[in-house]
């Protein structure tokens, strides 16, 4: 499959020093991750695989002490990085290495551009090139050592596809007059930063089935939810993989006063009782002791939004409804007569941010928040035009 393309192996300083030396010179790359996330209680990035024209490289981080020496390559805009769905890969780069990329090329977004129906990167290898590309070792543990053969050769798959991608893909976007789209979604995508998740103290209210239980009930569950959490952390493991969900909320109903009382909810050789039972009955007793109040709506508890960017929506309810009907309408008869997608014309989310914000002109429209600029110059004439239909203009001095 990478016929006589080395794979050059990067585990010590010296190997990424070098690395950095032969890459200075390359005019475009190819970039994928992998990540131990279903794995452990703080994700990290535990490859970095990477191709130029002449060879395959995995740069293994967690045996190179300083990553540093490669943030300007990945920083320098005259180097293209071609990466696959590379929202992701961006925002862990930035988090464990604050590396900042530039002159993306995401052939995901090319991919929907040009209105493929498949777009996954084995999808896409596979039309383009004709091989089978094996995804078994999608969630394998990638922070385990040593890293065994069939694990590199799917490490390098990522990317040594990457380059021949872009020049067809690139040629099609031509083609489709849609490479200035192209770069204006890759440019956004560059901008994507890492999102914490924090642990939250009172996450247990928006389980499922909370709402059946008691306020006792609920009262254990948030000990059973710190419980978790802490021996996740301490542990270094998922929180899914020490206790689920579903497991702490029937605990929280049963309210077991004792190991025996276990045995109806776990089986007689359930490793979970054997390594948390005493916990969970410490846990349930603590519980039904205390007697802070709970709050009743777990809306309270949702992080707030932030408040959107942009111009205040000018119409609500049902008249913002109906002006996002109208949208809507306007872009399926679109889809439908050319070769276009909803990704190509404008999603329902920026409809719905269109409709309720109501522009008057190609300026407001260009200030409404997920509003594109290639979307203002192809379609923003006919935006406007439906909304003075079906929302007149009026006079504007008291908008």
């Amino acid at each position: 499959m990478f016929g006589d393309t080395p794979l050059i192996m990067i585990e010590d300083q010296q190997g990424l020093d070098d690395l950095v030396d032969r890459l200075k010179s390359a005019p475009v790359l190819g970039i994928d991750t992998e990540s131990d996330s279903f794995y452990s209680y703080r994700e990290k990035v535990c490859l970095i695989q990477l191709s130029d024209l002449e060879a395959d490289y995995i740069v293994d981080p967690l045996s190179v002490p300083d990553m540093s020496p490669l943030a300007p390559i990945l920083a320098n805009p005259d180097v293209v990085k071609i990466l696959h769905g590379a929202d992701y890969d961006v925002v862990c780069l930035k988090r464990d290495f604050d590396f900042h990329i530039h002159g993306l090329f995401d052939t995901l977004i090319a991919a929907q551009m040009l209105g493929m129906p498949r777009i996954g990167l084995a999808d896409l290898i596979n039309r383009f090139f004709g091989h089978e590309i094996d995804k078994q070792y999608q969630r394998h543990d990638w922070s385990r050592r040593p890293l065994l053969p069939e694990h590199l050769d799917y490490a390098r798959g990522d990317t040594h596809f990457l380059l021949a991608l872009r020049e067809l893909m690139t040629r099609q976007l031509v083609a489709a007059g849609r490479m200035r789209h192209m770069r204006e979604e890759c440019k956004l995508q560059e901008q994507r930063e890492w999102v914490g998740r924090p642990f939250d103290p009172d996450g247990y209210l928006r389980m499922k089935k909370v709402d059946t239980l008691d306020d006792t009930g609920k009262r254990i569950l948030k000990r059973l939810y710190v419980y978790r959490d802490d021996t996740a952390k301490r542990l270094n493991r998922p929180v899914f993989k020490i206790i689920p969900d579903q497991v702490l909320v029937q605990v929280a109903q049963a309210k077991p006063k004792n190991s025996n009382a276990l045995d109806k909810l776990f089986s007689s050789k359930s490793a979970m009782k054997r390594r948390h039972g005493q916990a969970l009955v410490k846990a349930v007793a603590e519980g039904a002791e205390d007697d802070f109040k709970i709050p009743r709506v777990h809306r309270q508890h949702k992080k707030k939004k932030k408040k959107p960017a942009g111009p205040r929506p000018r119409l609500t309810g049902k008249a913002a409804e109906r002006v996002l009907n109208e949208l809507k309408s306007w872009r399926n008869k679109l889809i439908e007569n050319k070769a276009l997608t909803p990704f190509t014309v404008a999603s329902n989310g920026t409809l719905k941010a269109i409709a309720s914000r109501r522009p008057y002109t190609l300026d407001e429209l260009s200030t409404v928040p997920d509003v594109r600029a290639w979307q203002v110059q192809d379609f923003g004439d006919e935006i406007l035009a439906v909304l003075d239909k079906v929302d007149p203009r009026k006079d504007q001095a008291g908008v």
